[in-house]
């Protein structure tokens, strides 16, 4: 992200803009450098929209596992990166196809990857939705009793 100081009448904010990349509009937030307090886009900026979530009826077992696989290491987080590629690298060869129906709608279906963090580390309780099986390894793994080093992502193959 880019932090430019916003001169003029609005001293004391800033405005935060994302990478302009391709294909997406500019979001727009302002933050008081004073409170801190969070201030919305102003109406003529739209932010685009984070569509939802479909399965994926049919998509061969390989295809899905390679998909979930990349999508546990591509979360735009560290923590979650760091934490689901290496739950996927140990579990996902061995998934049921229910247990991968379950942990595709884990990491697709929340909007904010922060849940998803403060579920598997208990910090917030996890709804009913997504408690389940999968929800369950997922927070084992996470305590880490056999103290491996997780500091990078696994590799690939």
């Amino acid at each position: 992200m880019l932090f430019k100081a916003v001169s003029g009448a609005v001293r004391n904010f800033y405005r935060i803009t994302p990478r302009n990349t391709a294909g997406t509009a500019s979001a727009w937030r302002w933050y008081s450098k004073d409170t801190g307090d969070l201030h919305p886009a102003p109406p003529d900026i739209q932010e685009p929209t984070i569509p939802p979530y479909e399965e994926k009826v049919g998509e061969p077992v390989h295809i899905r596992r390679a998909r979930l696989q990349y999508q546990s290491r591509k979360r735009g987080m560290l923590e979650n990166g760091l934490l689901l590629s290496s739950f996927a690298h140990r579990f996902l060869p061995t998934m049921t196809d229910a247990q991968l129906a379950m942990y595709d709608r884990l990491i697709n279906l929340p909007s904010n990857d922060w849940e998803i963090y403060y579920w598997a580390t208990g910090v917030r309780e996890t709804p009913q939705e997504f408690d389940n099986e999968v929800m369950s390894k997922l927070k084992d793994f996470v305590q880490n009793s056999e103290r491996q080093n997780r500091t990078v992502q696994p590799n690939l193959h």
